[in-house]
């Protein structure tokens, strides 16, 4: 059976930590890495590290992310978009077929 470790850190004031050091070595990270937490019914808490994938868009990601974060500080900025624009967009591409997985050919690129 493999030796189980186990490891503290402390809460700031602002609840952040820092990820000790025999955790980032045991889940490989490095700066900028992502963790995923899976909160268990126990209240067991298990911490793994985020694979990145090779179709990730670090600028998508950053802008999703400032997206998210505006959301979170003004839900109120949000509305309902209009049935009169949803049925103008439907109007424009009605019919149109996109193969979202299909090659850009070199014009479009």
């Amino acid at each position: 059976m493999a030796a189980t470790f186990e490891v503290e850190s402390t809460l700031t004031d602002r609840y952040q930590t820092t990820v000790p050091e025999t955790v980032r070595r045991a889940l490989k990270l490095g700066k900028r890495d992502k963790i995923h937490y899976t909160i268990r019914p126990s209240g067991e808490v298990v911490l793994t590290r985020v694979e990145a994938s090779d179709g990730d868009d670090p600028v998508l990601g950053q802008f999703l992310g400032f997206l998210a974060a505006d959301i979170t500080r003004h839900p109120e900025r949000l509305q309902a978009v209009d049935a009169g624009l949803v049925q103008r967009i439907q109007s424009l591409v009605g019919g149109v077929d996109v193969d979202l997985d299909a090659a850009l050919s070199a014009d479009d690129e």
